[in-house]
C-alpha cells in the first residue's frame, strides 16, 4: 500500500475502502471514465489507479476545459492579442497552448500585452483602470466558472462600460457525455462525474445518461477518500446490475444543483455548436453570448473569427481526451513533448492528462 496513506489525515478510511475494494473478486473487467481533469490529478498524484484491483480500470476523460478548447479559439486569442492597442486577459493555462502558428506566450514575447487574471471580474477591474484602450477576457472553462463571466457581463452592461468584452470558448459537459458514451470506439462501465461541475448542474442531469445508456454515475470530490468511495459505489452498481446516478461528494452537491448561478448564465450565453479538441463539432455544447448582449461578443465586435486549424502533427491528446490511449501511447510524451515544451495542451494544463501522468505516475 501506499506510503502517503501512512501520513494521509484520512489514511485509516482511505484503507478500508481499498481493502474492501480488493475484495471485489466476482467484478468483471470494467473501465471507469473520471470526467475531470481535478480527479485525474488527484488519481495520478496519489497512486490510486496502483490501489485497485486488476478488474477496475480508471481513464480519463474530456474535463480539462483548456486541453478541449480548439486550436482555431486558440488561434481567435492570439488574434485578439495582435489588435492595436488591446488587453488580454487570460487564466495562466492558456499562455503555453499552441495554436496553429505560435501561443499567446509568444505573441506576449513580441509585445503584445497579456495579462494572467484568476477571474473575469479581475479583467473588468483592468477595463476600468483602462478606458482607453479595449480588454479583451478569454472565456474558457464548463459550467463552473462560466456564471461569473456572465455576471461580468452584466456588470459592464450596467456600469455602461465601452472597453470590455469576452471571447466565448465556454463548453458545457452534459453534450460531451452523450458524445462519448454513442462513440463505439469508447468502451465505459461507469463515470466519475465532475464534483465541481455538478455543484451547479446538480445530480438530475445525469440521470438521462443511465436511462439511455444503462451506465453507473457517482459523482466525487476530489479527496483521495472521495475517490476510493465513488469507485466502490460504480462497482457495487457493476455487481447488482442496478445502474443509477449516485453523489458521493453530498458535503457540496445536491440533486438541483445552483440554479441561481445557472440562471445569470443563460441569461448571458445560449446554446450553441461546438468544436471539442479530439471530439470535433458537438452540437449544444457550447456557450455563445445572446445577440441582445452583442456589444460584449469579441468575436463579432472585432472579427476574431479564424479558419479550422490542424491540430499538431502527431499529437495525440484527440484521443487522450476520449480514453481511447493513455498519454504513455503517444509517441511524443516524455520524449518531444515535455512540460517545458509542450505540443498538445493536454501537456500544458495543470488539470491536463499527459501533464499529470509525466508529473506523478512514473514515481509509482
Amino acid at each position: 500500500m501506499m506510503e502517503w496513506l501512512k501520513t494521509y489525515r484520512d489514511g485509516e478510511v482511505a484503507g478500508k475502502l481499498v481493502k474492501l475494494l480488493n475484495k471485489q473478486a466476482d467484478l468483471p473487467p470494467v473501465r471507469f471514465m473520471e470526467v475531470c481533469g481535478t480527479h485525474t490529478v488527484s488519481i495520478c498524484r496519489h497512486g490510486i489507479r496502483e490501489l485497485l484491483p486488476p478488474a477496475i480500470t480508471l481513464t480519463s476523460g474530456p474535463g480539462c476545459p483548456v486541453c478541449v478548447t480548439a486550436t482555431a479559439d486558440i488561434d481567435s486569442f492570439i488574434k485578439a492579442a495582435e489588435l492595436e492597442g488591446s488587453i488580454v486577459t487570460t487564466f495562466g493555462d492558456l499562455l503555453r497552448v499552441p495554436g496553429s502558428r505560435s501561443s499567446l506566450q509568444e505573441a506576449r514575447a513580441e509585445g503584445a500585452d497579456i495579462r494572467t487574471v484568476y477571474s473575469s471580474l479581475d479583467a473588468l477591474q483592468i477595463a476600468r483602470q483602462n478606458p482607453g484602450r479595449q480588454v479583451i477576457f478569454l472565456g474558457v472553462g464548463f459550467e463552473t466558472t462560466t456564471p461569473t463571466v456572465a455576471a461580468a457581463i452584466l456588470t459592464a452592461d450596467q456600469e455602461g462600460l465601452q472597453n470590455f468584452s469576452v471571447i466565448s470558448a465556454h463548453k458545457v459537459m452534459p453534450p460531451a457525455l452523450d458524445a462519448l458514451l454513442v462513440d463505439p470506439e469508447i468502451q465505459i462501465d461507469g463515470l466519475i462525474c465532475p464534483g465541481h461541475v455538478s455543484i451547479m448542474i446538480g445530480a438530475n442531469a445525469y440521470e438521462p445518461f443511465v436511462e439511455r445508456y444503462n451506465i453507473p454515475c457517482v459523482i466525487a470530490g476530489f479527496e483521495p477518500v472521495d475517490i476510493l468511495k465513488a469507485v466502490l459505489m460504480l462497482a457495487a452498481q457493476v455487481k447488482t446490475g442496478a445502474p443509477k446516478v449516485e453523489i458521493a461528494y453530498d458535503r457540496a452537491v445536491s440533486n438541483g444543483g445552483n440554479r441561481q448561478a445557472m440562471t445569470v448564465m443563460y441569461r448571458i450565453f445560449e446554446p450553441a455548436d461546438a468544436l471539442w479538441r479530439g471530439l470535433t463539432i458537438i452540437p449544444g455544447s457550447g456557450l455563445a453570448i445572446r445577440p441582445e448582449f452583442d456589444f460584449y461578443n469579441a468575436r463579432k465586435r472585432f472579427d476574431l473569427e479564424v479558419v479550422a486549424a490542424k491540430d499538431p502533427a502527431g499529437c495525440a491528446c484527440g484521443d487522450v481526451l476520449k480514453s481511447i490511449k493513455t498519454p504513455a501511447d503517444c509517441k511524443l510524451f516524455g520524449t518531444a513533448c515535455l512540460p517545458e515544451h509542450p505540443i498538445g495542451p493536454c501537456m500544458v494544463s495543470g488539470e491536463g492528462s499527459c501533464g499529470a501522468y509525466y508529473r506523478y505516475q512514473k514515481k509509482f
